[in-house]
């Protein structure tokens, strides 16, 4: 037999707070390239009761935008050398 579910979504969970079961809020927490995390927040006081981890990455794929290429090269300011001339385009002294 197939599951039947795929993935929970908590409407209440027990808070130490305030010492009941409440409503959760569902705060998106980490948007990583292997899936989503978030962190379930008591209704009433909130205080942090749960969390959860959605392994679908398609969340980070939406967000990151796809590379452009590489990028343009730096420019160089006149009167600036590469790495070891001093001023004035002479080889460093020995």
């Amino acid at each position: 037999m197939a599951d039947s579910y795929e993935e929970f979504e908590a409407t209440s969970l027990f808070c130490p707070r305030c010492r009941k079961a409440v409503p959760v809020r569902k705060k998106l927490l980490l948007v990583l390239p292997t899936g989503t995390k978030y962190d379930y927040l008591c209704a009433e006081c909130g205080a942090p009761v749960g969390g959860k981890v959605d392994e679908d990455p398609t969340e980070f794929r939406r967000m990151v935008p796809p590379p452009r290429g590489l990028p343009p090269r730096a420019r160089r300011l006149p009167g600036l050398r590469g790495p070891g001339t001093r001023a004035g385009g002479r080889e460093p002294a020995p």
